[in-house]
């Protein structure tokens, strides 16, 4: 029973985080990402406005 509680224990420790260790560059990726996802939103939004204006243009000239 003790080699597979041993073998558990070395499992579940996580001596080699990569993300723990470089706490910096995780948050530069988040901040990247909601930075990118927020600029994405905007030109979504402004492209949906637009084809929403051009469509009810088009019903008022007809």
């Amino acid at each position: 029973m003790a080699p597979i509680t041993r073998t558990i224990h070395q499992l579940t420790k996580r001596r080699k985080n990569w993300a723990a260790r470089e706490a910096g560059v995780i948050v530069v990726f988040c901040i990247v990402f909601l930075v990118a996802s927020g600029l994405i939103g905007l030109f979504l939004t402004r492209l949906i406005s637009r084809k929403r204006a051009e469509k009810a243009s088009r019903r008022s000239t007809v």
